[in-house]
């Protein structure tokens, strides 16, 4: 089993003993909002090496949004995502 002094360095962490019942956007959403809260703006480069899946995802979104803005049909960005992140 786990020992106590393991279970407090992850609850110092922030460990999700219950696991995330999050969407991945909205998970990804609440990494960036942390993200503008320590560093002050949301500049994420694609390579981020203190978390990678972070830099990939805001990629994502930018070329989501400029699909967004030219129509088109495959885009996953909405006008409710454009508004939660401006």
């Amino acid at each position: 089993g786990i020992t106590s002094e393991r279970i407090q360095l992850l609850n110092k962490v922030g460990f999700e003993w219950e696991g995330s019942k999050k969407k991945p956007w909205e998970k990804s959403y609440q990494e960036i909002v942390r993200f503008v809260k320590i560093i002050g703006h949301a500049r994420v480069p694609n390579k981020f090496p203190q978390n990678p899946s972070l830099g990939i995802w805001v990629a994502s979104q930018r070329q989501s949004y400029q699909n967004y803005l030219k129509g088109g049909s495959s885009s996953k960005m909405t006008s409710d995502r454009i508004q939660l992140l401006n």
